[in-house]
């Protein structure tokens, strides 16, 4: 089975000293990515840690594909216990880190403890500098970036925080490239914690590996294939959704935005549009820089989750006032789906829905924990019973644009999830959009959803973007790819899914070990038959009937 190579390089940060460990016989067996994070931070992160406290560690790791220059490898993982949901969470980014982290040799990085001043630290593969800096404290992201390219260091170098993850806002960011994110979870506020402002990776360490034929078909029908995400990014979505599904529209209280989604719409979006961008070594490039010159906002965005969380989520019917939603987010670093629906958490209980100018200050307000926006920075799930309104998360993860409610599939996916009301932990809504008979069921998805977890998995350690699914794995409407999917990862499709189940099984396990059980595995809806669905699931899991795993899973998958 093809997998990363290298050692851990662990950093701590609060004597500012460094360690390697052979993890050789990790990355065989998880492959890279998320997989090997997961499978450290079960080992290396004491289960009763505090997710602010100096023994949470934050690991980055990149996967074996990020060697070879094949379109849709161009992405990073990172791996943390979560502040946000008090569980082991993982988040990817795109942008041009993945090839720069790879090159210093590393098979992955941890960054531990905390430090006593605000620091850069800079990875290179002849090793670490500690590089105190002060005059970064609430320094936004592009501050920060210009700071290190005035050392050196280009954007597609950097990974950073803005003042949110220095105030330690629970749904903080880790942003690379400037626009990038590490964006669900709080990995933001994690960096926060250990008082690390930015960290820089470099070297000239040569892992390039040979791939087959398949590499370099899968990345010319990228290139060549006419996909409206080239010109739209996932922003086309907006209306398809609200008109076939559902739009989820202020604060959750309706399922569409017909008043308004015209405005906030692909086509919309198309036009601020004004050059084309990519992720490192991707021919798909479907990434939207855009501009609107009246203004002279110039950003990068947003995409369809930004337009449902600041858009129909808040009232707000006008694409450039979602674009500043966007920006201000990137610059202060948040992730823009739980800080657009916290805020509509606010203004669900202090109105004020359809005032753009109100969300851009509650954004700044939460950056910065000034006034009301001290409460929002906890997140919905702990400032929903104080403005008195519906807690729309799961295991305190808020809710994306993708909605349970008409996808019954996804409300299984988000129940037994563990991330949390997280549509990419599983994709289920692509199978209940385009392959389920009918998608208000929750009838047979049980069957199904244990290999698309797995199938996410694996891809994340590889690590292979989400939007490679049409050419690597298999289309929307089902057309089979898993002979090219085998043929990269050299791997039978079931050895594959076994490591997906490792990974599953271990961020299950370790959310165990912090009281997590069947009691947190729900939605806040009602969905007929989903209790029976989630006992199915845990069945073909082969775990407890109280959604706990074995401990003797454990002792032969870690």
């Amino acid at each position: 089975m093809l997998h990363l190579e290298g050692p851990l390089l662990s950093v701590d940060v609060s004597d500012c000293s460094t360690a390697t460990v052979d993890i050789d016989g990790i990355l065989k067996r998880f492959i890279g990515g998320r997989g090997a994070a997961v499978r450290l931070a079960h080992e290396r992160i004491p289960f009763d840690a505090d997710p602010f406290g100096p023994e949470n560690s934050l690991f980055f790791t990149t996967g074996p594909l990020q060697a070879a220059p094949m379109a849709f490898t161009g992405r990073t993982n990172a791996t943390a216990l979560s502040p946000l949901t008090d569980g082991l969470h993982s988040s990817n980014a795109g942008g041009y880190l993945s090839r720069a982290l790879h090159a210093t040799g590393y098979g992955a990085i941890e960054i531990t403890g905390a430090s006593d001043e605000l620091l850069a630290v800079h990875v290179s593969d002849e090793g670490v500098e500690f590089e105190p800096v002060p005059e970064l404290e609430a320094a936004t992201v592009s501050e920060t970036t210009d700071a290190m390219d005035n050392r050196g260091y280009g954007d597609e170098q950097v990974a950073a925080i803005g003042p949110a993850g220095e105030n330690l806002v629970r749904f903080a960011s880790v942003m690379t490239s400037e626009h990038r994110a590490f964006g669900r979870g709080g990995l933001g506020a994690v960096l926060g914690s250990k008082n690390v402002k930015c960290l820089t990776f470099a070297g000239d360490t040569d892992r390039e590996i040979e791939l087959p034929d398949a590499a370099g078909e899968i990345t010319r029908e990228a290139a060549t294939d006419d996909h409206i995400m080239k010109t739209q990014g996932t922003a086309f979505e907006t209306e398809w959704v609200n008109d076939e599904f559902s739009l989820p529209t202020r604060y959750f209280e309706r399922t569409e935005f017909d008043e308004g989604v015209e405005g906030i719409s692909g086509d919309r979006v198309e036009e601020k549009k004004y050059d084309t961008a990519t992720c490192s070594a991707c021919t798909f490039a479907c990434k939207l820089p855009t501009r609107d010159e009246d203004t002279g906002l110039e950003t990068e965005g947003p995409e369809f989750e930004t337009v449902f969380s600041f858009g129909s989520n808040l009232l707000v019917d006008e694409v450039v006032d979602v674009m500043q939603s966007n920006d201000l987010c990137d610059e202060l670093g948040l992730d823009t789906i739980s800080a657009g629906v916290t805020i509509g958490a606010y203004l669900d209980a202090e109105g004020g829905f359809g005032d753009a100018d109100l969300v851009h200050e509650l954004i700044r307000k939460t950056a910065y924990r000034e006034g009301d926006g001290d409460l929002l920075a906890q997140g919905v799930d702990r400032c929903a019973p104080e403005l008195g309104v519906e807690n729309w998360t799961v295991k305190g993860l808020e809710f994306p644009a993708h909605d349970g409610r008409v996808c019954h599939g996804l409300a299984l996916s988000y129940a037994v999830s563990n991330h949390g009301a997280d549509h990419m932990y599983s994709a289920m809504n692509i199978y209940d959009y385009f392959q389920a008979d009918e998608p208000e069921t929750v009838e047979g998805k049980a069957e199904i959803l244990p290999e698309v977890e797995n199938q996410k998995a694996v891809n994340d350690s590889a690590i292979l973007c989400r939007f490679s699914r049409n050419y690597v794995l298999e289309t929307w409407d089902g057309e089979d790819h898993r002979d090219r999917y085998t043929t990269l990862l050299e791997a039978d499709y079931e050895e594959l899914m076994s490591v997906g189940t490792r990974v599953v099984e271990l961020e299950r396990h370790f959310n165990n070990q912090r009281g997590r059980d069947r009691a947190d595995d729900g939605v806040p809806y009602e969905i007929p038959g989903i209790e029976g669905a989630i006992e199915e699931y845990y069945e073909r899991r082969g775990w407890n009937t109280d959604g706990t795993v074995p401990d003797e899973r454990i002792q032969s998958n870690g």
